[in-house]
């Protein structure tokens, strides 16, 4: 159990740094489709390892269910980032 547990947390800080350059790259820019990227990556962060590790739901088919509705609006956040560049 200790080596998922240092899995995800390399996952969350991955996702996190990720999110910190999509910022960082939008301050230096100012070019607004690394606003939609750096949402798109954190929600598919949060839905995948926050919401689906951390989180504890009555029912699992509901924890499963809200964690791929927030990846599934990462993605479409990611693809409007990919088609406004």
């Amino acid at each position: 159990m200790e080596v998922m547990n240092l899995i995800i947390l390399i996952h969350v800080i991955l996702g996190f740094i990720l999110v910190y350059f999509a910022i960082r790259a939008y301050k230096r820019s100012r070019y607004v489709p690394m606003i939609y990227l750096a949402a798109g990556f954190l929600l598919i962060t949060i839905g995948d390892t926050i919401i689906g590790d951390s989180l504890v739901f009555a029912d699992e088919k509901s924890k499963e269910m809200i964690e791929e509705i927030v990846e599934i609006f990462g993605f479409v956040l990611v693809i409007i980032a990919v088609l406004k560049s």
